[in-house]
């Protein structure tokens, strides 16, 4: 599939690459298919990618693997709010939390209340809401300019 991006320009997307969020983004569940583009050759772990919409191409927005943030963060989930991607274990679960970048990127957040939860298996994810008290705006940039450090980049 081609599509053409408003940050990306046009991209080649194969099947494989598409997932779709079952009930939509949070605030746009017209928006069900999208893919993440990061850069390959960065294999460490807190690499912000880009989840770009398939069906508006001018929409991407900047996520991580919230893990590579807040190793501890495990969030209690309503299984039923997920029982529409399948059977997730260890193996399939990928999660993935949104970026706020404001014009000060030393202000830089994750929304760790709002976690896209994907099986790598079936491709199908679902946006929720967690039941636990974290934050919705967790400061990352000292975080991320010290792994930085630390990778000698």
């Amino acid at each position: 599939m081609r599509v053409e991006t408003k940050l990306f320009g046009v991209i080649e997307i194969a099947d494989d690459k598409v997932i779709t969020l079952t009930r939509g983004l949070i605030g746009f569940p017209q928006m069900q298919h999208f893919t993440l583009i990061y850069d390959e050759q960065k294999q460490n772990r807190g690499t912000i990618m880009w989840f770009q919409s398939l069906d508006e191409p001018e929409f991407a927005m900047p996520v991580v693997d919230p893990s590579s943030i807040c190793e501890d963060y495990n969030p209690t989930v309503n299984d039923e709010l997920l029982s529409a991607i399948g059977e997730l274990n260890d193996e399939n679960l990928f999660v993935l939390v949104t970026i706020k970048v404001p014009s000060d990127i030393t202000k830089m957040t994750i929304n760790l209340k709002g976690p896209i939860i994907i099986n790598s298996d079936t491709r199908l994810g679902e946006q929720i809401i967690v039941e636990d008290d974290v934050d919705m705006r967790f400061p990352i940039y000292d975080i991320l300019q010290s792994k930085k450090e630390k990778a000698g980049e």
